[in-house]
């Protein structure tokens, strides 16, 4: 089997909050796309699952556990499950966020931003 993605294709910004879509799906994993305008936030939260996150593009402040690191484009980071963690766009950003294929992406929507 072969899945093709895009991060650049089909960008789609909202002025209210992040945009989140799923860009494939495979036996293991998800991958999703976030887009942030700046200023933007997820606010903090926590995954069942570990995670992975890539910044694509832009800066994003990534708070874990009460310190934050300023992530740039090329940075990624890793969590174990059940780690608090928040994100603010400190400019227009597109991130990469790899779930496990047992965690939901309505999870991932229903994340309280600004």
């Amino acid at each position: 089997m072969k899945i093709v993605a895009s991060l650049n294709e089909g960008l789609a910004y909202n002025e209210d909050r992040p945009a989140i879509n799923i860009l494939l799906e495979t036996e293991t994993s998800k991958e999703i796309r976030i887009v942030f305008r700046k200023g933007q936030i997820m606010k903090k939260h926590h995954t069942p699952f570990p995670i992975v996150v890539e910044v694509f593009k832009g800066v994003i402040d990534f708070g874990v556990e009460n310190e934050k690191e300023q992530l740039t484009a090329g940075s990624i980071i890793a969590l174990s499950g059940g780690v608090p963690h928040d994100l603010t766009a400190l400019e227009d950003s597109i991130v990469r966020l790899s779930l496990s294929k047992q965690d939901k992406l309505k999870r991932v929507k229903n994340i309280k931003t600004a």
